[in-house]
């Protein structure tokens, strides 16, 4: 018998609950859901490059008022 494709998830012992924690879990580890919403519409690159630059600008701004704070200034 074959293994099926994609994510399969078992649900022992009627807990669903734990087996929905399981599955987002995989889903979030493989990236599914980030990769459906970047093929909603089409993205420049020039537009993807602008967004990177300004997510790594905000990442070092945090850095920096972070050690602000640690040193009091």
């Amino acid at each position: 018998m074959d293994s099926p494709k994609g994510l399969c998830i078992e649900v022992r012992n009627g807990d669903v609950n734990k087996a929905l924690r399981i599955f987002k879990k995989k889903v979030q580890e493989e990236g599914v859901l980030q990769e459906y919403k970047e093929r909603q519409h089409y993205v420049k690159p020039s537009e993807k490059k602008r967004k990177a630059k300004a997510a790594g600008r905000k990442r070092w701004l945090k850095k920096q008022e972070k050690q602000f704070q640690e040193r009091g200034y």
